[in-house]
């Protein structure tokens, strides 16, 4: 069926992008990497964050002692530093070690301040700056003026939208991405779970209190960012970022490798699946179920379908 439905694919093209943030040449793919980790971190955030606390210079020292590319206190890099590139040392002023320990460490503080009311993502920014303590204190961005600055500053920067010029690939991409996805099928849901690498653990927790910390496999979106990932295109991590970076399509005008998004609005959109033509997507439905296909009335909240965007960006 699949075999089928990818054979009849058209020649709309499709693209993606995710890590439209200007970033050193050097660093891209560590940041695109590393800013797939949990749900709550993207490429565009962690290059912003970076961004802001060093200029990507990786000797960079702060007058309270914050070290490398990424600031880390040496009494916080003791704790949350990784060997990010497996060569047996965890070394702060090393960019391989010091980008995915960043990433790292913010998603462990979004799972420290999951619970604080307000926008995660500044919650989690603003415990990267001032610590959970005070987050959780104030019940969120606490009223300290250089974090306000801070979270509003990163979030702004993560939030600039890509420069024009955006290029579409060809079909060829749209269907290596379902026939990636379809050999996926099979594999366990898991909360947070699937990156451009392919399957991994989740995180803790859904709305309903699913962990995908024990299973292996894929959130919807995390299925999405991989298929496209092995056709060369890169998708932000979570479903209602990967409907922003993208272009609605008209119902008359949907082709096989378009995305479909379920929600009541753009703004909360909560799955997404990759149209196969004739009414059928393959996706990763919820916890307790595993990829599949599924018809594309699957759930009743199907808010758009939309073809991703990509967009040259200007290397500094």
């Amino acid at each position: 069926m699949v075999a089928a439905l990818v054979q009849a694919a058209g020649d709309d093209p499709v693209m993606g992008a995710a890590l439209s943030l200007s970033i050193p040449s050097q660093y891209r793919s560590l940041v695109q990497d590393a800013g797939n980790t949990c749900p709550e971190v993207t490429p565009n955030l962690l290059g912003a964050l970076l961004t802001q606390e060093s200029g990507f210079n990786p000797k960079a020292r702060s007058p309270v002692g914050a070290e490398g590319v990424a600031q880390f206190m040496p009494s916080t890099w003791e704790t949350h530093g990784i060997d990010g590139n497996g060569d047996g040392k965890r070394d702060v002023w090393n960019p391989e070690d010091a980008i995915p320990s960043a990433a790292k460490y913010l998603c462990d503080i979004a799972g420290d301040v999951k619970d604080v009311p307000g926008n995660a993502q500044n919650n989690m920014l603003a415990a990267y700056n001032a610590g959970s303590g005070a987050v959780k204190k104030y019940g969120g961005v606490p009223p300290y003026k250089e974090t306000q600055n801070y979270v509003s500053t990163i979030s702004a920067l993560a939030n600039t939208p890509a420069p024009t010029g955006g290029k579409k690939a060809t079909t060829t991409q749209a269907a290596t991405a379902i026939q990636i996805a379809a050999q996926m099928i099979g594999k366990p849901y898991s909360w947070g779970g699937g990156n451009a690498h392919g399957p991994s653990t989740g995180v803790c927790c859904s709305p309903n209190g699913h962990s995908g910390t024990n299973i292996t496999g894929f959130d919807c979106s995390g299925l999405t960012l991989y298929a496209y990932a092995k056709a060369g295109i890169s998708l932000p991590r979570t479903a209602a970022q990967q409907y922003a970076a993208s272009e609605p399509v008209k119902p008359g005008e949907v082709q096989p490798g378009d995305l479909v998004f379920y929600g009541s609005s753009a703004t909360s959109i909560h799955h997404v699946g990759i149209a196969l033509g004739g009414g059928w997507i393959i996706d990763a439905p919820r916890p307790g179920t595993k990829v599949r296909i599924d018809p594309m009335d699957t759930m009743r909240d199907l808010f758009a379908v939309a073809r991703p965007i990509a967009h040259h960006t200007k290397e500094i």
